[in-house]
Formats: C-alpha cells, sequence, structure tokens
C-alpha cells in the first residue's frame, strides 16, 4: 500500500487567526489501544485539577491516519482543523492540566512531531502490552468495530502483504494502515519518534501488565508524571472486554440498523427502510439481548500454536525493547522461555 502524503498539521499556518487565546493541551496518552488507555483517561478525568474532553479520540495530529474515504466527503471535519480541535479544550479552567487521549498517536508517523510543533514541552505517556496478546486483544477490536471482516488472527496477520498492495481491504474500512498488524508492536521505532520529539523526562513509558496488576500504583506514578495531587482519591475504572463475533454480517447489520436509529439523516436508505419496519416489540431489552447471544459470545481460548508462533516472531523487539527501556521486558513477557 502506498504511504499517504498526509503531512503533520502546522499550526504556524493559523497564527493570525487568534488561536493563541484558546487552551492548548500539554499532555496526551498516545497509546496503544486495548492496553488500558481508555481505563486511564476515565480515572484522569475524575481529578480535579485536571480537564479532559469528552471526546476521548480526537486524533487531530494522526493525520497520516485520516480516513481514505475523506476526499468524497463534502465537508470537512471540524476537528481535523486547528480552531476545532482546540475548542475541545475551551472549558477547561486556569490551572488544571489539559489532556486528551488518541491512541493512535503511538503507531502515527506525524504524531510525535506535530505535537512538538504545537507544544514542545508536551508529556506523552505511552502503554506497551506483550505483542500477542495485545494483537489478539486488538483484532477483536478491530472486528468488533467494523474494520476488520477476517474473523480468524492468523489469517487476518496472513493478508498483510496483500493490504501493503491495496488489495484485500474491507470494502467499509476507512483506515487500512490499521491492519497491518505487525506495525503495530514496532514498539522502539515508534517510542524513538517520541524521544526524538521531546526531553527524556517527558515521556512516561508504561507496561500495561504493571498497570494490570497494580492499578493504584500505576495511576500515581501517572499523577506524579503530571505533577499533580496523587493524593486524590480516585475511583478505578474497568472497561468493557470485547465480544467476539459469531457472525460478520449480522454484526454489520447490527451496526447499520443501529446507527438508523441514532442518527436517521446520516443512514443510508437501505437501512432507515430495515429500521423502520422492525417492530417496536423486537425493540424490547429482552429482544436485544436474545439478539446480541446470536450475533456475539465470548471470545474463545486462544490458538496455542499461533500464540506460541507470534511471540517467537516478535521476540526480537521484545529483546530490542528491553534494551531501549533498561528494563527486563524478556522475563516480565514469558520471552526467556521460547528457548
Amino acid at each position: 500500500m502506498a504511504a499517504a502524503d498526509a503531512r503533520a498539521p502546522d499550526p504556524r499556518g493559523e497564527a493570525g487567526s487568534g488561536l493563541a487565546r484558546l487552551t492548548v493541551p500539554d499532555f496526551f496518552i498516545v497509546g496503544h489501544p486495548k492496553c488500558g488507555t481508555t481505563a486511564l483517561y476515565l480515572m484522569l478525568r475524575g481529578h480535579p485539577q485536571i480537564f479532559m474532553p469528552d471526546n476521548k479520540e480526537p486524533r487531530y495530529f494522526s493525520s497520516d491516519l485520516r480516513s481514505r474515504f475523506a476526499g468524497r466527503q463534502k465537508s470537512v471535519n471540524r476537528l481535523h482543523t486547528l480552531e476545532g480541535y482546540l475548542s475541545l479544550f475551551t472549558q477547561a479552567s486556569p490551572g488544571q492540566r489539559v489532556g486528551e487521549a488518541s491512541p493512535i498517536y503511538l503507531i502515527s508517523r506525524n504524531a510525535a512531531r506535530g505535537i512538538a510543533d504545537l507544544q514542545p514541552d508536551a508529556r506523552i505517556i505511552a502503554i506497551l502490552r506483550e505483542p500477542a496478546s495485545f494483537l489478539r486483544s486488538f483484532h477483536l477490536q478491530m472486528v468488533s468495530s467494523n474494520v476488520e471482516t477476517e474473523k480468524d488472527l492468523a489469517k487476518a496477520i496472513a493478508l498483510e502483504d496483500a493490504r501493503r498492495q491495496g488489495s484485500r481491504i474491507p470494502r467499509r474500512t476507512h483506515n487500512p494502515q490499521m491492519l497491518l498488524y505487525s506495525e503495530h508492536v514496532r514498539y522502539v521505532d515508534q517510542l524513538r519518534r517520541y524521544h526524538d520529539a521531546f526531553a527524556p523526562e517527558n515521556v512516561l513509558v508504561l507496561i500495561y501488565e504493571d498497570f494490570r496488576d497494580d492499578n493504584e500504583a500505576t495511576l500515581r506514578r501517572v499523577l506524579r508524571f503530571l505533577e499533580v495531587d496523587e493524593t486524590v482519591p480516585l475511583e478505578a475504572v474497568e472497561t468493557n472486554h470485547v465480544k467476539a463475533v459469531r457472525s460478520v454480517r449480522l454484526h454489520q447489520l447490527t451496526a447499520a440498523l443501529h446507527a438508523a436509529d441514532k442518527r436517521p439523516a446520516a443512514a443510508g436508505p437501505w437501512s432507515r427502510a430495515v429500521n423502520a419496519l422492525i417492530p417496536k416489540r423486537v425493540r424490547s431489552s429482552s429482544a436485544r439481548d436474545a439478539w446480541r447471544r446470536v450475533v456475539y459470545s465470548q471470545p474463545a481460548a486462544p490458538d496455542r500454536h499461533y500464540m506460541l508462533e507470534l511471540r517467537r516472531r516478535f521476540k526480537p523487539e521484545v529483546v530490542a525493547l528491553s534494551e531501549y527501556l533498561d528494563r527486563d521486558l524478556v522475563s516480565l513477557w514469558g520471552y526467556d522461555e521460547l528457548g
């Protein structure tokens, strides 16, 4: 797949528009998805000295990962303009730390430099997870989000070469780059982009397993990094686990009908017509629960042999990351047992 020629937004191009009066965020949770970023975002929002907007993922700086359908849209997404992006932070109070959480910033090649251009002293929070378990969870999320149509993880990863050439991409997929799974675990390259753009003390790298095993201690570490009161009691948050999709077609139908019900004007005529024909009794909570049991299930246990294959494939990355962070992730993640 040809790389998109999408440069990072240049805030200097709008310098004369009075934007200097708007609040610029000073910290960013840059990723990865499925690594506790949503839980961290929700907990930090509860701190009185921190402001984070309702829109968890503005994605303003990931201009290289914009929708491939953007050119077909008649209007420009307001959040793709600097003024629209900064409007998310207008309700912050004086003295509050202001931040946002866009987990695709870590894989973006543009985000680090774009953030640094706008906020050179920004504080960056990245969360990394053992590669094989991360990719399994991320793949489930991609299927659930209607980005991926191949339900089998091994088959989905095997499609990477074809997808790099622009083929075998699901027609509804806005961001084909997200389906290049192995690119998501190039951890050292991703972190180096941020270390090249920011001072070392401004980049905090967390390990998902630490966050999962001792939620409170990791949270206090983040609060110290942000220089806010770490004694403020914050309620732990457990985000929803992704369910497995039994039928991609029924899942897509479910998503289309839900969109037609919530936003009729934005839905297609077929979705609106089908939605209008559904009797009210079928819309009851018990009927919806029964339908969800047909369409979704708890994820099956991972294929042990394929997970082992993934771990062997990505062991060099884990070794390199251990050296880069000066922490023994090889042992923590059990890669020393691979031989």
